[in-house]
């Protein structure tokens, strides 16, 4: 299973989603080929209900804590609820920023 399945499943299984997309863009910063090493999620779910911005992606990095110790290099995050994802999504501009991370400035 490759880690965007992984991902999927994890937050599937523990926030019960009503929207979730999985963007690997390991492809837009430098390093080998093939690598699953920078992540964009989009995550609707009533599980956010109640709190911050940023308990909502404390609850994202516990589930993926073993990702993120094994590879994944970046995880940038949007976590809304139903209503605003109702409210946002017409509108929803979600980029990642620059990597600013080790193997962008390595010569290989």
């Amino acid at each position: 299973m490759n880690r965007a399945s992984r991902i999927f499943e994890t937050i599937s299984k523990a926030l019960t989603p009503v929207h979730i997309e999985i963007d690997n863009e390991s492809d837009m910063h430098s390093g080998p080929p093939n690598r699953e090493t920078h992540f964009k999620v989009l995550v609707v779910s009533a599980a956010f209900e109640g709190k911050s911005r940023i308990d909502r992606q404390r609850m994202i990095n516990d589930l993926l804590k073993s990702e993120l110790e094994n590879g994944l290099h970046a995880l940038t995050q949007k976590t809304l609820t139903p209503t605003e994802w109702e409210k946002q999504k017409a509108a929803l501009n979600f980029e990642s920023p620059n990597c600013l991370g080790g193997s962008k400035h390595d010569p290989k």
